[in-house]
C-alpha cells in the first residue's frame, strides 16, 4: 500500500470528524455556552489561574499532551502490521480520543478547574474520590517516570539534541515576558521564537562540530536523570505564563513542523509500505510485544488514540487557563486529531522500512540470532547502509525511539536534493523526539502538584491556598522526587511495562467519572457517548492487564511488575464500581433542580 493514500485518508476523516461528531459532542453533548465564566477568569490570579489566548493554549495543551506515546506506541505496533494500528488510531481517535479530552475538560471547566479526583469526590462521593486521587497520582508518578527514562534514551550522548532541548527554555521565557507585558504581542513573540529556534537547531548542529563544546553537551545518563527532574520542579513552580506554557507553544512549533515535514517528503518520495497489513504475529510472540493484536493494540497504542495522560493535563493547566467554554472544542477536540495524525505519521515511517530492518532494530541482540533461525525471511536487508550512512550500530536499538529516527531519516533522504544528509535527518529526528517527551514531563508535574496540594490538605489546611508558597514549593519537591526517584535509579524494566495498563485505566477512569456527570446533568441518552468509550476501554485494558499478569509477569517471576499491575487495576475497578452505582441511582432519579448556570438537573453538587 502507498503510505500517500493512508495520509489523504486520515486527514479526511479527521477533517469531517472536527466539523461534524466534533461539533455535536460540543453543541448537544455537553451544550457549551460562552456566557458561563470559566475559572480562568473567575479565579485568575496570574499564577496558575491565566486566561490565554486560545491558539497559545492549544499550543500548550497539544505539547503537553503529545508524549511519548503517539511516537513510539505505533512503532512498536507496526509489530501485527500496518492495518491493525492504522484502524484503531483513525477510529479510536474521532470516537473514543477526542470524546475523552472534551468531556474531561469540561468537567473541569465546570468545576473550579480542579482535578480528576476532586471531581469523582463531588459527583460520586468521598471515598470513590480520594481512592481515585490515589490511583492517578500513581499512575502519573509511572507515566512520568516512563516518559523521562524514554527522554533520557533518545537524548543520552546526543550532543546535539541535548543543547537545542537547553536553548528553548530562554526562548521561552523571553516569549512569556513579551506576551505577558506588552499587548497583542502574540504575532510578534511567534515569530520571534520560531526565529530563535531555527537558530538555535542549525547553530547547534554547527556548534557540535566543535570537540570542547560537544563535550560540555555529552552528559551521562544521571546528570540528565538529575537535570529532567530540576526542570520539572522549576516548571511546576515559577508562573504558568514564564516558562511552561510558552515553552510548550514553541515545541508545538518544532513538533508540528517536523510532522508536516515528513507529510511533504511522503508526498514527494511516494514511499511503499513494506511492513505487509498482518504479520504472522497477530497471535502473539513476536519480539517486539508478546502478546497477541487483541487486546493489545489498544494498549500498546496509548496516546496515539486516547489516554489518560490527557485527563491529567486537561484536569490540570488547560481549564485554568480556557477564556471561553467553546474553545474546549478546538482545544480538546483538535489537538486530540493532531495528535492521531503524529501517531499515524509515526507508523507510516516505521513501516516504510523493511520488515527485517525494522525486527533487527527492535530485537534485543542476546535473542536476535533465535529470531532469526525461526524466521529466516525478515534478515536485515538496508540496515548496513544505514549504519554506515548514521555511523551508529543500529543493532538491538529496542523501544521504537531509533527505528522512528531510522524511518524517517529514511523518508527524508530520499527527498530531491536531501541525498546525503541521512546522519544529520537521524539526529533532527532524535531531538524532536526528546523535545515531544519532555513537553509532557513539566506539565504533568505541575499537574502532580496540584494533585498532591489537594490531597495534603485534607491533613493541613493551608495547602488549600494554591498560592501559598511553601506549599507549592513542599508539594512540588515531594512529587518530582517521587518519579525523579524512579528515573536516577533507572529501574526502566519496572516503569515502562506498566505504562500502557495504567494509562488507558485513567482513560476509562475520566470517561466513566465525567459519564456520571452528564447522567446527574440530566443528558439522558447523550451520555452513552462517552459511557460506550468508557465501559470499552476499562473492558479491554482489564483483559489486557490479566494476559499480562498471567501469561508475561508470573510466569518470568516479575512479582514486583504484577504486583504494581494488579494495584492499579483494582483501584480502578473500586472508583468504576463506585461510578456505576452512582449511575444506577441517578437514572432513577425523577426529581429536576435548576443548577447555577439555569440548567435543570438531576442533583446539586458541590461546585
Amino acid at each position: 500500500m502507498n503510505a500517500l493514500t493512508l495520509v489523504f485518508v486520515a486527514l479526511l476523516l479527521f477533517a469531517i470528524a472536527y466539523r461534524f461528531y466534533g461539533i455535536f459532542i460540543a453543541s448537544k453533548v455537553l451544550r457549551l455556552n460562552d456566557k458561563n465564566i470559566t475559572p480562568a477568569v473567575e479565579f485568575a490570579d496570574g499564577h496558575d489561574y491565566v486566561k490565554t489566548n486560545k491558539h497559545v493554549l492549544f499550543g500548550h495543551h497539544f505539547a503537553a499532551i503529545a508524549a511519548a506515546g503517539p511516537l513510539v506506541g505505533p512503532v512498536l505496533a507496526a509489530q501485527f502490521g500496518y492495518l491493525p494500528g492504522a484502524i484503531w488510531i483513525l477510529i479510536g481517535c474521532v470516537l473514543g480520543g477526542g470524546v475523552h479530552d472534551m468531556v474531561v475538560l469540561f468537567a473541569s471547566v465546570r468545576h473550579k478547574g480542579e482535578s480528576l479526583a476532586s471531581i469523582a469526590s463531588k459527583e460520586i462521593g468521598p471515598a470513590t474520590g480520594t481512592i481515585a486521587g490515589v490511583a492517578v497520582l500513581f499512575i502519573l508518578i509511572l507515566t512520568l517516570a516512563g516518559l523521562s527514562l524514554a527522554c533520557i534514551s533518545a537524548m543520552h550522548e546526543a550532543s546535539w539534541s541535548l543543547f537545542t532541548v537547553i536553548i528553548t527554555m530562554p526562548i521561552a521565557i523571553i516569549m512569556g515576558l513579551i506576551m505577558r507585558y506588552r499587548q497583542n504581542s502574540i504575532t510578534f513573540a511567534s515569530i520571534l521564537g520560531g526565529v530563535l529556534l531555527l537558530i538555535g537547531i542549525f547553530a547547534g548542529h554547527d556548534l557540535m562540530s566543535y570537540e570542547h563544546i560537544n563535550n560540555l553537551f555529552h552528559w551521562d545518563v544521571h546528570t540528565i536523570s538529575i537535570a529532567i527532574a530540576v526542570y520539572g520542579f522549576v516548571a511546576s513552580v515559577l508562573p504558568i505564563w514564564l516558562l511552561l506554557v510558552p515553552r510548550d507553544y514553541l515545541s508545538t512549533y518544532l513538533k508540528i513542523g517536523t510532522i508536516l515535514m515528513l507529510a511533504v517528503g511522503i508526498l514527494f518520495v511516494h514511499p511503499t509500505l513494506e511492513m505487509p497489513a498482518l504479520t504472522s504475529f497477530i497471535h502473539g510472540g513476536g519480539p517486539v510485544i508478546g502478546g497477541p493484536v487483541l487486546p493489545f493494540i489498544f494498549i500498546v497504542i496509548a496516546c496515539g488514540a486516547i489516554s489518560g495522560f490527557h485527563a491529567v493535563i486537561a484536569t490540570g493547566t488547560t481549564p485554568k487557563m480556557l477564556a471561553k467554554e467553546k474553545e474546549i472544542l478546538f482545544v480538546g477536540y483538535g489537538a486530540m486529531l493532531v495528535e492521531g495524525f503524529v501517531a499515524l505519521m509515526a507508523l507510516i515511517a516505521a513501516c516504510t522500512l523493511m520488515p527485517g530492518d525494522y525486527f533487527a532494530i527492535n530485537t534485543p541482540t542476546h535473542s536476535y540470532a533465535d529470531f532469526l533461525a525461526a524466521h529466516p525471511d525478515l534478515h536485515a536487508v538496508d540496515l548496513p547502509h544505514f549504519i554506515e550512512k548514521i555511523g551508529i550500530d543500529l543493532h538491538g536499538r529496542t523501544g521504537g525511539a531509533v527505528s522512528l529516527a531510522v524511518g524517517m531519516a529514511h523518508i527524508f533522504d530520499n527527498i530531491p536534493f536531501m541525498d546525503d544528509l541521512m546522519a544529520y535527518w537521524y539526529n533532527f529526528a532524535i531531538m524532536f523526539e526528546a523535545v515531544f517527551i519532555l513537553t509532557a514531563i513539566d506539565a504533568g508535574t505541575r499537574v502532580g502538584r496540584f494533585f498532591l496540594q489537594e490531597m495534603l490538605a485534607g491533613v493541613i489546611p493551608q495547602f488549600k491556598n494554591k498560592n501559598w508558597i511553601p506549599g507549592i514549593l513542599i508539594s512540588s519537591a515531594l512529587f518530582t522526587f517521587s518519579w525523579g526517584y524512579l528515573v536516577y535509579t533507572g529501574n526502566v524494566s519496572s516503569i515502562w511495562p506498566l505504562f500502557g495498563i495504567s494509562n488507558q485505566l485513567l482513560a476509562a477512569c475520566g470517561l466513566i467519572v465525567c459519564t456520571t456527570m452528564l447522567i446527574r446533568m440530566n443528558r439522558g441518552k447523550y451520555a452513552l457517548f462517552s459511557a460506550i468509550p468508557g465501559v470499552f476501554m476499562a473492558i479491554i485494558t482489564f483483559w489486557a492487564g490479566y494476559i499480562q499478569v498471567k501469561d508475561m509477569y508470573l510466569p518470568n517471576q516479575q512479582y514486583l511488575l504484577a504486583s504494581l499491575a494488579i494495584v492499579a487495576m483494582l483501584l480502578m475497578l473500586i472508583v468504576f464500581v463506585g461510578a456505576f452505582r452512582k449511575w444506577y441511582g441517578l437514572l432513577k432519579t425523577k426529581t429536576l433542580h435548576i443548577d447555577m448556570y439555569g440548567e435543570e438537573v438531576k442533583e446539586l453538587v458541590e461546585r
